[in-house]
């Protein structure tokens, strides 16, 4: 999603209480993009060269893409991927002979196998840039294959210790967040088979997310209107999906970049000269409960770190 795109969305929050939740649950995660996505030609993801070795495959959605935190790069623009994302960070210091960041905001597991359909083109199977000469792959994926987009708007709340979406999506015993993060995780497994077929040499990397909210209930009240019981729900749902992820990689032989503890105390709801994830109005350029430029940083030392590179 461009800034522009993000700014309306704050600026709409303004003047609706329901409306901030809205932005708040779909941009924390990035999976509002394929509410509004549109397009029509098929744009693979471009190949940058170097001089260097071995080829590097970025796969993944607005976590990884990072819109905002540098100029945009790459086709289609609806992607809004960043020159300062995590991949590109990572890839300057590898220098591989070819690198491509086929990563693309709003994905979900579908679009690593299945064309993606922005605002503006629509974006090839992100698993097209795998190719058997391929020696690394980042994937940052599952955020959006959660899909709180259908109960999003009935999350803000005027009293602090309400939490009507835990209530909701918890009712009769049965966690639905839970479900899909399960899921996802399926869906997952069966992606990092097919990397596997397709780069056989390859050393896989699973990228897990940032820690978004923190430990403490009360969140950023009232600048983020939840209630301490949605956001210890959301929260400890994040944790889920990122064990999940953990889990699933390693069933599948892949590596796991854990982002959750690199990122503790830098939450949005952090000081500003130390948090990695925006709030819902940025103060450093960055898409809404997305990472900032300090972000991509710290994603990219952590899968460095796990990769044995030289600081």
């Amino acid at each position: 999603m461009t800034q522009v795109a993000y700014n309306e969305r704050v600026t709409q929050r303004r003047t609706g209480g329901g409306c901030l939740f809205l932005v708040i649950v779909l941009s924390a995660l990035g999976i509002a993009y394929h509410l509004w996505e549109r397009g029509t030609s098929v744009t693979p993801a471009g190949v940058t060269v170097s001089d260097g070795s071995g080829r590097y495959v970025a796969l993944g959605d607005s976590y990884t893409a990072s819109p905002g935190t540098g100029r945009p790069v790459g086709a289609p623009p609806g992607c809004d991927r960043s020159d300062n994302n995590y991949p590109s960070l990572l890839a300057a210091k590898l220098r591989p002979a070819e690198f491509v960041d086929a990563s693309c905001g709003g994905a979900t597991t579908e679009h690593l196998t299945g064309e993606q359909k922005t605002r503006d083109g629509t974006n090839a199977p992100q698993l097209d840039a795998v190719d058997g000469d391929t020696t690394l792959v980042t994937v940052g994926i599952g955020g959006n294959d959660v899909g709180f987009v259908g109960f999003a708007s009935q999350c803000s709340t005027q009293v602090q210790t309400a939490s009507p979406c835990k209530t909701q999506l918890t009712a009769g015993g049965r966690d639905q967040l839970a479900e899909r993060i399960t899921a996802a995780a399926g869906r997952l497994g069966g992606i990092l088979d097919q990397i596997r077929s397709k780069a056989p040499s390859a050393r896989i990397v699973v990228v897990g997310y940032p820690t978004v909210l923190p430990d403490d209930d009360a969140g950023c009240w009232p600048v983020l209107p939840v209630g301490a019981g949605d956001v210890a729900y959301f929260r400890d749902s994040l944790k889920r999906l990122n064990t999940v992820l953990q889990e699933t990689a390693k069933d599948h032989e892949a590596g796991f970049a854990d982002m959750s503890t690199a990122s503790k105390g830098r939450d949005m709801c952090s000081a500003a000269n130390r948090r990695w994830i925006e709030g819902p109005a940025p103060s450093v350029p960055a898409a809404p409960l997305h990472p900032n430029a300090r972000g991509a940083e710290g994603m990219a030392e952590v899968i460095g770190k796990l990769l044995k590179l030289a600081s």
